[in-house]
């Protein structure tokens, strides 16, 4: 157990260290730019429908509107202004982050996994264990799964542990499968993926665990109050650029740790199918240092006698 979480540590730095390099910083702008015009133009022509039917959703409810208007008789009006908002934010952040996972896994993922690969692990041979379309279709249908997980636990989300435990873990998950996929994809044959899975699950499962509330993070940008969801569309942007960073470097983080862990398996492999060749191994060639050879060993030249010469 040691060894694998100093291996996480040291893929931690790594991945630290090339999220400076320029390429990286480049294929972060795409999905960026992708997913920040699509939050900019649902924003600006749904937000306020959006807002205005969720207030119109609460209002009608009478529980609701009951503690609405205690809350009103208490001084705290300002509160019937935000909390359509904040329900409307708190829908959309979770797709938003699944959806930057997701498209980070698509277009950034196969190049950084290449990019450390051709950096760290020059002899690694590429088995080509899954393409690009089969790469998407995992994603999709891991991203579905984690979507549904989530609708279905909003109701809970009200009780504030909850709140901070389920969309982390949800998200820690989806990092966990769809980064080890795509950067094995390559690499790895179908049957090294699942071993890789399997021996290496816990550490894997803690990158995606400290993945998950990292990507969970950006959202204490809605902790600046009423300020920010009155200018949401704005503050989206942000919390969209923030989420590309975070996954950005966990991807790099599993490259790292994921080949690393490849590269070992296949060394202790060949390693364990070697079969010994009791003649072949007996070979003084075959020996670290050669063996000595005794006085009665045949293969020694017969020894020259100082004879007297005859001239």
């Amino acid at each position: 157990m040691i060894k694998p979480m100093g291996r996480l540590m040291d893929a931690f730095w790594r991945a630290a260290a090339y999220c400076l390099h320029p390429r990286v910083i480049g294929w972060s702008l795409l999905p960026l730019i992708l997913l920040g015009v699509m939050s900019f133009v649902l924003g600006y022509f749904f937000w306020e429908s959006a807002v205005a039917g969720v207030r119109a959703t609460l209002e009608s409810w009478s529980l609701v509107d009951g503690l609405l208007k205690w809350l009103d008789g208490l001084g705290a009006s300002g509160f019937r202004t935000v909390i359509a908002p904040i329900v409307v934010v708190a829908m959309a952040a979770p797709v938003l982050v699944v959806l930057c996972l997701l498209l980070v896994a698509t277009m950034m993922t196969p190049s950084m996994a290449d990019m450390v690969a051709h950096r760290r692990f020059p002899t690694l041979i590429r088995k080509q264990g899954g393409g690009f379309w089969a790469g998407l279709a995992w994603g999709l249908g891991h991203t579905i799964v984690a979507l549904a997980v989530l609708v279905l636990s909003l109701p809970f989300w009200l009780i504030p542990p909850i709140a901070l435990i389920v969309p982390p873990l949800v998200l820690g998950w989806l990092s966990y499968r769809v980064f080890t996929f795509d950067v094995l994809a390559e690499f790895a044959t179908t049957a090294e993926r699942r071993r890789m899975l399997a021996e290496h699950k816990l550490p894997l499962l803690v990158l995606g665990l400290v993945t998950g509330y990292l990507g969970a993070a950006p959202a204490a940008i809605w902790a600046l109050g009423a300020l920010a969801f009155v200018f949401a569309p704005l503050f989206i942007l942000v919390f969209v650029f923030l989420s590309t960073l975070v996954f950005a470097f966990s991807s790099l983080w599993f490259a790292h740790y994921a080949l690393a862990a490849l590269q070992e398996m296949r060394r202790v492999e060949a390693a364990a199918e070697r079969v010994p060749d009791p003649v072949m191994d007996a070979l003084p060639a075959n020996y670290a240092t050669a063996p000595p050879l005794s006085a009665d060993d045949p293969g020694l030249p017969p020894a020259i006698e100082n004879k007297p010469s005859p001239l």
